[in-house]
């Protein structure tokens, strides 16, 4: 495993959709594993391939990571499709490793059914909610050439909102 580069604001990439996997090859298993190391490396709860410059359909995510070596759980999904959205939305205060201390507010559908395939290219279905909806769908969203500060609100530079903060301190981080 390796560490990758994060591809930044000004990229190019970020604002291109990536292309469905067909197999999971060694490049691509290669691939998913140096993005579940990049991630925790940025203390990231997850990432998309086109923020390490790959223009594939995979992302991979942690909601519950809390920087802790023994509470690691990383998911894989590829080519994602959120197939089922609730009518209510919830608000969160999200940033992304491609925005460094850059954070916004951003609205998105509370819950979400998403159909995908896993590192072995078997069916999965995820019902997620809270900050697991959030995280898929920012992802996605970087899948689809759409990034944060597209859907965000009052943006600010610097760190996180602090009662936005104390009320993640417990056991979740933030969206990046």
């Amino acid at each position: 495993m390796a560490l990758r580069e994060i591809r930044k604001d000004g990229d190019e990439i970020l604002r291109k959709r990536a292309r469905e996997v067909e197999k999971v090859d060694e490049k691509i298993a290669t691939l998913i594993d140096d993005m579940i190391e990049t991630m925790y490396k940025y203390d990231g709860v997850g990432l998309a391939a086109p923020q390490v410059g790959m223009l594939k359909r995979i992302l991979v995510y942690d909601s519950d990571y809390v920087e802790d070596e023994n509470n690691k759980n990383p998911r894989v999904l590829i080519n994602p499709v959120i197939v089922k959205v609730s009518k209510k939305m919830a608000t969160a205060e999200e940033g992304c490793l491609s925005y460094p201390d850059l954070y916004g507010y951003v609205d998105r559908p509370a819950k979400i059914t998403v159909k995908a395939f896993d590192r072995n290219m078997k069916p999965v279905t995820i019902d997620a909610k809270d900050l697991e909806a959030v995280v898929i769908q920012h992802e996605i969203d970087h899948l689809d050439g759409i990034v944060f500060i597209d859907k965000a609100y009052n943006l600010h530079r610097g760190t996180q909102n602090e009662e936005e903060e104390k009320s993640q301190s417990k056991s979740k981080k933030k969206v990046k």
